[in-house]
């Protein structure tokens, strides 16, 4: 399979030379597949809480957030392009069996720690959508997200699922804007850093939403499984940092829209329900379904995603491999969908001791895969000349501070 990938990339990139038009959608889907996952109901509820209370002011946040992301996630395509094996395969040579294992069983347990709010993200939008409860679109999309594993190539049936999600988002919430009539004024001088009163809780928490290491890690797999090669990897870091900028404009449209509609009415945004019907009495009901389409976008994204990212982890950290045709890969990613499912059913959310349990997680889990990336995309002998510059290790060093930070932040909220 992997071959015959290699053999389609080369191929298609001879045709885009000489056709002298570039084929984004080739290089684009394994970025746009971390961005859809990254993006899911709770960075939704964030960016608009912080819309709704603080107006445009915290944009900033965003492009930092994002910029951290971009690093990170580029640092993983070039790891995929000038390795061989996988990167916790990588990690196990350097540092034995164990941090391999640590790696994925971090992953695996993060992902399907949130993977009850993706569910829940699903029942609400489509219950909004369709009608019905949501326990039953849960479960009806649980079974859609399941049966796509078996596709004749899945790799393939993921990478146009999350296109046509992303495009599904971006133009449900560039309609909604374009309905809010935002003040760019005020949306650039919201690029200036300042942190209003009140406005921490939620600054950690949308950086700690979309700054995902864990969403970065699996680019490697993702590029690999996609073939690339070194010949086209600057076309490839470019495409890299064009899909996470997607998910910082989805997020900045979500955020000026609840600062342009929500705030002068004083709506606060306790989910990202509210928000949608916050915008009926202003626009009407096809105005809502117009914003739970892009909710629904987000949430069955975060739901395959997640899922695919956890179960091939966790079973190539375990020695059985990561490819997405590997039939114990689709089983460890059916386990991680079934979770979120049947907590989102039984609890209607996820209960206070399992978010408590995944913030314990990812206390170690992420700031341990962070540094392990930033090893191996400083080690010459892996990475050749694919290996970190000073201006990247600068910045990569940078967001692993920010992740510092925020597991001291979630120790003292934990444990002090």
């Amino acid at each position: 399979m992997e071959t015959q990938l290699r053999d389609d990339v080369t191929n298609e990139s001879g045709n885009k030379k000489r056709g002298g038009k570039r084929n984004i959608l080739l290089f684009l889907g394994p970025a746009l597949i971390t961005s859809a996952l990254v993006l899911g109901p709770g960075s939704l509820t964030t960016s608009s809480s912080m819309g709704a209370l603080f107006g445009n002011d915290l944009i900033w946040v965003i492009v930092a957030t994002v910029i951290f992301m971009m690093i990170y996630t580029e640092m993983s395509t070039r790891i995929g392009i000038a390795s061989d094996i996988s990167f916790i395969q990588v990690i196990k040579q350097k540092w034995g069996k164990l941090g391999g294992i640590l790696i994925g069983l971090g992953a695996f347990l993060v992902t399907s720690s949130f993977q009850a709010g993706n569910s829940i993200g699903i029942g609400v939008a489509a219950s909004n959508i369709f009608g019905l409860n949501p326990e039953f679109w849960v479960a009806a999309f649980t079974i859609v997200g399941a049966s796509l594993l078996f596709a004749k190539d899945f790799y393939s049936a993921l990478e146009k699922l999350m296109i046509a999600l992303v495009a599904m988002m971006l133009i449900s919430f560039l309609v909604t804007v374009f309905l809010a009539k935002p003040s760019i004024g005020s949306m650039a001088s919201g690029l200036i850093p300042s942190i209003p009163d009140g406005s921490m809780g939620l600054i950690i928490a949308f950086t700690a939403t979309c700054f995902s290491i864990v969403g970065a890690s699996y680019q490697s797999y993702l590029v690999q499984e996609k073939g690339w090669t070194k010949d086209i990897v600057k076309q490839g870091m470019k495409e890299s940092y064009l899909g996470i900028f997607l998910l910082g404009l989805i997020s900045l449209l979500v955020m000026i829209t609840a600062a342009a509609v929500l705030k002068p009415a004083g709506i606060q945004i306790n989910s990202i329900e509210d928000m949608g019907l916050a915008l009926e009495p202003l626009y009407g009901s096809w105005a809502t379904i117009i914003f739970m389409i892009g909710l629904f976008g987000a949430a069955f994204s975060s739901l395959m995603g997640n899922s695919t990212i956890g179960g091939a982890m966790i079973s190539d950290s375990f020695g059985f491999g990561s490819k997405l045709t590997n039939v114990k890969v689709k089983i460890a990613i059916i386990a991680v969908m079934l979770f979120g499912s049947i907590i989102a059913i039984i609890f209607g959310g996820a209960p206070v001791n399992m978010i408590i349990f995944a913030q314990a997680i990812t206390i170690i889990a992420v700031p341990f895969i962070a540094i392990a990336l930033l090893v191996v995309a400083n080690d010459e002998e892996i990475m050749g000349d694919l290996k970190n510059t000073l201006f990247k290790n600068i910045l990569a060093i940078s967001g692993l501070i920010v992740l510092i930070l925020l597991a001291i932040n979630n120790i003292n909220n934990i444990f002090l």
